[in-house]
């Protein structure tokens, strides 16, 4: 009798274990099928730093990385977009000249890497690119450049990174530029808007056959590009204002005119982005953010700040955002607009990081989530890399009529 009791306790625990275990390997199967890209990742910034090698495993709990080829292998992630990152700073002719000597130094990095490695990795370009790059199991990087800034008031320079595989660029970062406002500059918008050197720059890039990218600029520069472009544009990292109410993130009218538009919004995995966390870990973090981010720190700086991020993390674990999170905010775009406005740019190794899914390794969590909720294969597979590829291949198509 107590046998037969202790069955039919354990008779629910089981059969919600098998039914967990038939959800995981139902995903696995979909996510190996799937085309999966992250079109945020900052791992150049990790790149530019002595000692750190794209082509070896690193370990999440010893440095802090998110990103390296072997674990987006492990992972199944099959491309990102690499961000060629600049933090705005002084405008002046000698600054901004500096910047894109940067610039052109984070892409010389991306090739030397590539080059290195042409069994594990390829430039890609084209969405054609990507899924042969699949096929071949190898892992495709495309470009992508966070910031404006580089391109100075030269439009020729567009034309320069575009040549150097360049397929998106985030018009601005956390302050203003020459082309255009940006969502959180301290001094309030310069130009309500696009400059108008800024106008050119999106019609150049709307010939060339690059996106524009709206992440991190003010919304009357959204709504100006939303005007301007005759091609689909993207966010390439942003979240959705209604479920955390951050100048960073879209609103529903925003999300409405770019899916009009025939855009996507590529969810941003960022903490802050997802739920708004407490007023003290927004400035702890925020500081922390600032001082990873120097591409000039020493071992034992490094060693330092990745401590501190760590007993950051364990001071605040109970307020970090989940998977579940960041799946809310792409079913709250699909409720809105369907599912073919909706994307995945996590911003690892910028801050992108949610319980569930530290790194590129464990981005098998947000494809469960979806099975989970009931999302059907087709659906995850224009989510995780479907519609980027379309609106891709959208843009490039519109700069071949021009």
């Amino acid at each position: 009798m107590k046998k037969t009791t202790l069955l039919l306790l354990l008779l629910p625990a089981l059969a919600l274990a098998q039914k967990d275990n038939e959800l995981a390997r139902k995903a696995a199967r979909i996510h190996a099928k799937a085309l999966t890209i992250d079109t945020h990742a900052d791992v150049p910034i990790n790149m530019m730093k002595d000692g750190f090698d794209v082509a070896q495993e690193h370990q999440f709990e010893q440095d802090g990385s998110q990103i390296d080829f072997p674990r987006m292998k492990k992972g199944g992630m099959d491309a990102m977009f690499f961000a060629v990152y600049l933090g705005q700073g002084r405008r002046t002719p000698e600054a901004t000249a500096e910047a894109k000597q940067k610039a052109l130094a984070i892409f010389d990095k991306i090739h030397q890497a590539i080059r290195e490695n042409p069994a594990v990795a390829g430039l890609a370009t084209t969405p054609q690119d990507a899924y042969r790059l699949q096929k071949e199991g190898k892992r495709a990087v495309f470009i992508g450049m966070e910031n404006g800034w580089p391109v100075g008031n030269d439009l020729s320079n567009l034309k320069q990174f575009y040549d150097l595989g360049l397929r998106y660029i985030t018009l601005s970062h956390s302050a203003n530029n020459a082309i255009c406002d940006s969502s959180t500059d301290p001094d309030g918008p310069e130009y309500n808007g696009l400059s108008p050197f800024g106008e050119e720059v999106v019609r150049e890039m709307n010939r060339l056959g690059m996106m524009v990218d709206i992440s991190h600029v003010s919304d009357s520069t959204f709504y100006d590009v939303m005007r301007l472009t005759k091609a689909p544009a993207i966010a390439s990292h942003s979240s959705c204002r209604d479920l955390c109410d951050h100048p960073r993130n879209m609103s529903d009218d925003m999300i409405k005119a770019l899916a009009k538009n025939g855009g996507v919004i590529q969810i941003n995995f960022v903490p802050d982005f997802l739920r708004k966390p407490s007023q003290q870990q927004e400035i702890s973090m925020k500081a922390l953010r600032m001082k990873l981010r120097q591409a000039d720190l020493s071992e034992a700086d490094k060693k330092a700040l990745y401590e501190e991020r760590k007993a950051m993390r364990e001071k605040y674990a109970a307020d970090m955002p989940t998977v579940s999170d960041a799946v809310n905010h792409i079913e709250h775009v699909i409720k809105l607009v369907g599912v073919d406005h909706v994307g995945i740019g996590m911003d690892m190794d910028g801050g992108g990081q949610v319980v569930g899914c530290r790194d590129v390794s464990e981005i098998r969590s947000i494809t469960e989530e979806l099975v989970r909720r009931g999302y059907s294969a087709h659906d995850i597979e224009k989510i995780w890399g479907g519609n980027i590829m379309r609106v891709l291949g959208e843009v490039q198509r519109v700069a071949s009529k021009m």
